[in-house]
């Protein structure tokens, strides 16, 4: 329960990392930069032009200005276009064109009642240098307006490509509608714009504008454009003037000489749009009712944690092919929601989003990946220790079945006296209380490699420790005539488990006398210091090399003199003391060199115990 635990806390983790990763990634410049040539993209691909356009635009290009004579006569040509225009009633008239400086008072004069002849007339005012103060036109053309607009328009400042327009400027205290919106609505016949703090509205028409984001507006370019026609073709061809009528007409410089207001759209390419054509684009928006709005930080993150979230619960709820196809169907998600709400109006960042679900598919995956890897080498680990145990049962428990077989046999065949049956019942069943510990011993060892069982933290001597397991190989020793040593033990108390200790004193007991030659000696020792007791087990056998010391505690090694001997052996005995004693806080160490025998010692965290009785050794031959 509590490895799952981790594992959904972990899952969570790695999660909760994609999604804050991708919502900060989006705030970025570049994310932005990405996300404007989405939406570049996305506006070239799926807006399309609707209707007849009601602007059109009355244009100074590079043909007029060398025919009439250049820049210096350019209000004299404004003029007389504007005089052409009269005769064909267009709905307002918008003069992109700054008339701030008093120039020829007969070209002025000329101007003002050209302008006084139109029904309805827009100036342009620009900010002042400094920011303090509009630029307004001369008086005698401002009194002619029935509205003066500003001119400002708004490149990113990453690529400086002009998507959107202010509807509103604030120059000190004085503010001032867009030369569109002001055109928009003399053309629409409204009185007054209604303002509220999230939109405008027009004879009806909203426009989705906070005030907040300075009242900015996504201008909806036309793919086709906005007609034009230049001052040199009208006065060549009076009777163009026709296709003026009733429309509202956007007058101004565009020629690349004097244009100094030229910006790229995302309809324009590598090219450059004259700022008149942008305001009649942003009128045409205007008037055509249809707005973009885009969408804020908030929904944008919103997003980013929904993908997280659904792609982690498809790559944890599900698995093999029906996982793949959910974080496929993730994947397609998110790169198909900035398109389909694009084409519904509404513009959403797609860095983010693509970010959140990448990340999220791809971390979940690769955990997966690696969780599953991981439960299959535990599956493969408790396979592993399934036949170790079956190893360790044909092994370990051999010598006491071995002795209750022939207790058992002896009884059975032989008419012993009453003395020697009651000795061998004893025998009989010592063995089987000691294998009954044994199979409980291993099963502990199990569970403890597992983690699936605590240790058990109890007080006990290590001089009874020493004498039990002493006397438990004696009869194993007499056999090859092998002493068995006991120096005398200080008095010292272990804390842990008493019986998966006597077995790993056991078993270097056992080993030792199994590879000793016949009529040697085994010395067990005791020391007690630094808060360390020092148990030690040497012998006088085969001994090992370097190479073979490093690989002693390892599964079913062993050495080839070990093999060789001909004593029955599986390389088990070793690496379960080592288990035994790493879960008693302490550590193993060996000396040995070949043929010359082997020093074990368990290092165990230890107390000084009660004194005892002394006890010089024990000898058995």
């Amino acid at each position: 329960m509590q490895s799952r635990a981790r594992q959904r806390f972990g899952y969570i983790a790695l999660l909760a990392a994609a999604f804050l990763l991708a919502a900060a990634a989006g705030l970025t410049s570049f994310a932005t930069q990405i996300d404007n040539d989405a939406y570049d993209w996305m506006f070239r691909a799926y807006v399309r032009s609707e209707g007849e356009p009601r602007s059109i635009l009355l244009t100074v290009d590079e043909a007029t200005l060398l025919e009439l004579g250049g820049q210096r006569r350019l209000r004299s040509f404004l003029a007389e276009g504007l005089e052409t225009l009269k005769a064909a009633q267009p709905r307002v008239v918008a003069v992109d064109i700054a008339l701030v400086d008093a120039e020829d008072e007969a070209l002025d004069g000329r101007l003002e009642a050209a302008l006084a002849a139109l029904p309805a007339v827009v100036l342009p005012s620009d900010e002042m240098p400094g920011g303090r103060a509009w630029q307004e036109p001369l008086a005698r053309f401002r009194k002619l307006a029935k509205a003066v607009g500003h001119v400002h328009a708004l490149p990113d400042p990453l690529d400086s490509v002009n998507r959107a327009l202010p509807l509103e400027v604030i120059v000190g205290r004085d503010r001032r509608w867009a030369l569109a919106l002001e055109t928009f609505r003399l053309y629409s016949r409204a009185g007054s714009i209604t303002e509220s703090p999230q939109d405008l509205e027009v004879a009806g028409t909203v426009a989705p504008v906070h005030r907040a984001g300075g009242r900015k507006m996504l201008i909806r370019y036309r793919p086709d454009g906005v007609p034009r026609i230049s001052l040199l073709d009208l006065k060549r061809n009076p009777e163009l003037r026709e296709r003026f009528r009733d429309r509202a007409v956007f007058v101004g410089v565009v020629a690349q000489n004097m244009a100094r207001d030229r910006l790229m759209t995302p309809t324009s390419g590598s090219s450059q749009m004259p700022g008149v054509e942008i305001h009649a684009h942003a009128f045409e928006t205007l008037a055509g009712g249809v707005f973009f709005r885009e969408a804020g930080t908030a929904a944008a993150v919103f997003a980013c944690l929904l993908i997280a979230v659904s792609a982690g619960f498809a790559l944890w709820y599900l698995s093999g092919a029906r996982a793949y196809a959910a974080a496929g169907l993730v994947l397609a998600a998110a790169h198909a929601a900035p398109h389909l709400l694009f084409q519904n109006g509404v513009v959403f960042p797609l860095f983010a989003p693509l970010g959140a679900a990448w990340l999220s598919v791809v971390g979940a995956g690769m955990w997966k990946h690696f969780v599953v890897r991981s439960q299959l080498r535990k599956t493969e680990d408790d396979r592993a220790r399934y036949q170790q145990a079956i190893h360790f049962v044909t092994h370990e428990m051999r010598t006491p079945l071995t002795a209750i077989q022939g207790s058992s046999e002896i009884m059975s065949r032989y008419n012993l006296p009453e003395e020697k049956r009651k000795h061998i019942a004893q025998t009989i069943h010592a063995e089987s209380r000691r294998l009954g510990r044994m199979i409980q011993t291993f099963l502990d060892v199990e569970r403890l490699t597992a983690g699936q069982m605590e240790l058990k933290r109890e007080p006990f001597e290590a001089s009874p420790l020493v004498d039990v397991c002493v006397e438990r190989v004696r009869q194993v020793a007499e056999r090859k005539r092998i002493a068995v040593q006991v120096a005398p033990v200080p008095p010292v108390r272990l804390t842990g488990d008493r019986e998966l200790m006597e077995y790993a004193l056991y078993n270097l007991l056992t080993n030792a006398i199994k590879y000793s030659p016949e009529e040697t000696r085994v010395d067990v020792r005791v020391q007690f210091g630094g808060g360390a007791c020092r148990l030690t087990v040497t012998d006088q056998g085969i001994g090992m090399d370097e190479s073979e010391l490093r690989q002693i505690f390892r599964r079913f090694y062993r050495t080839k003199q070990a093999v060789t001997s001909g004593e029955v052996g599986t390389g088990i005995g070793l690496s379960i003391v080592e288990q035994i004693v790493t879960a008693h806080e302490g550590t193993m160490e060996v000396a040995s060199a070949p043929g010359k025998g082997s020093s074990f010692t368990i290092v165990l965290p230890a107390q000084a115990g009660a004194p005892a009785a002394p006890d010089t050794m024990v000898v058995s031959r």
